[in-house]
């Protein structure tokens, strides 16, 4: 029997699709499984190189692979879609992931462990709930507005606007009704997140890593969370630029003919974790403008030249490297002492 020395797997619910080459590069087997009959496949399989694209269920099927001999491979959907022919369908998807999987250049994805999806898993839970609580407080405040009362933007300003309604005798009894089940659904996610962001803190108290994070400015105890659980394996990256690329923090390269033309941000990558770190900047943004002082001059430099938000991202960019410097090294945080521009932030925010 010919020996299949790379297999690449297009995964689903139920069919498995699956491409295999020989040592001579040259397609051996083209087959379609079910779930059942595909675990009996490789059961039986002697050990070889599988490839998967990093989906919904990749993780798993890694571990499931792995512990019956194979070596597998996560490779990023956008890396392996170069390599498809023309046509979309189960077959042409495996093959372009065995094709893919060759490359001495191709970029794998390191593969999660159960913990590891249970903290991402927890970090989720949060990010929707948090969408679910601002879906509530606006819808409130647009049924509010259609009886007159307006209240400015805040959450701290959800509570006396419901009591403002309640109190307003023009308003129906069948509209204060409504408001009271909006109360009540916003205190039952409200009563979520507050049992959510314990666990959170438990994980923080409990991790290392998650301490040193948090001694950045801009990083507090969900930054520090998120950083930690995301980044499954930093040293993969081989410099910082690598990971806040990864987060999505650089801009978009369009240069040709040696003219350099930069974009906006690519945004790749995770969009929680992103959105953390530039909210993070813009707090310690608006925290220097308050205070008059600036410990960052090129930041400062750059506020006078650029808007806010433009800064904002610049500087969760700077923050993202010290970050993953901090995972890298061990090291701990300490503040700058001087910096004449943003290249040197690096090298002097670590000890």
């Amino acid at each position: 029997m010919t020996k299949i020395i790379r297999i690449g797997m297009d995964t689903s619910k139920s069919v498995f699709q699956l491409h295999g080459v020989d040592e001579s590069e040259q397609p051996v087997m083209r087959r379609k499984l079910s779930r059942r009959a595909m675990l009996e496949f490789f059961r039986k399989l002697a050990p070889t190189v599988v490839g998967i694209e990093a989906c919904g269920g990749s993780h798993h099927w890694v571990r499931v692979l792995e512990e019956l001999g194979h070596e597998v491979k996560l490779m990023a959907p956008q890396y392996v879609k170069p390599y498809l022919k023309r046509g979309k369908n189960d077959a042409a998807d495996a093959e372009a992931i065995c094709e893919a999987m060759s490359r001495p250049m191709m970029r794998f994805v390191p593969a999660k462990s159960v913990d590891q999806q249970a903290d991402q898993m927890l970090l989720g839970m949060r990010d929707r709930l948090v969408r679910l609580r601002t879906q509530i407080m606006n819808t409130i405040r647009g049924y509010a507005m259609e009886f007159g009362h307006v209240v400015p933007k805040g959450h701290c300003h959800i509570e006396p606007l419901l009591l403002e309604v309640d109190d307003d005798k023009g308003v129906p009894s069948l509209v204060k009704e409504f408001f009271s089940q909006f109360s009540a659904e916003l205190a039952s996610v409200e009563k979520r997140i507050a049992a959510i962001d314990e666990k959170l803190k438990a994980y923080y108290r409990q991790n290392e890593l998650c301490h040193r994070l948090a001694d950045i400015p801009g990083i507090g105890v969900v930054g520090a969370t998120l950083l930690a659980a995301k980044a499954t394996d930093v040293k993969a990256f081989k410099s910082g630029r690598d990971f806040a690329a990864w987060i999505g923090l650089t801009p978009k390269d369009h240069s040709t003919a040696g003219r350099v033309r930069l974009g906006s941000i690519t945004k790749a990558g995770d969009a929680s974790l992103r959105s953390v770190l530039v909210v993070g900047a813009t707090s310690v943004i608006q925290q220097a403008k308050r205070s008059g002082v600036h410990k960052l001059p090129w930041l400062e430099a750059l506020l006078k030249r650029k808007p806010g938000k433009l800064a904002a991202v610049a500087l969760a960019n700077k923050t993202a490297r010290i970050a993953w410097r901090l995972m890298v090294s061990g090291e701990r945080y300490r503040p700058m002492q001087a910096a004449s521009g943003p290249e040197r932030l690096t090298t002097l925010a670590i000890a």
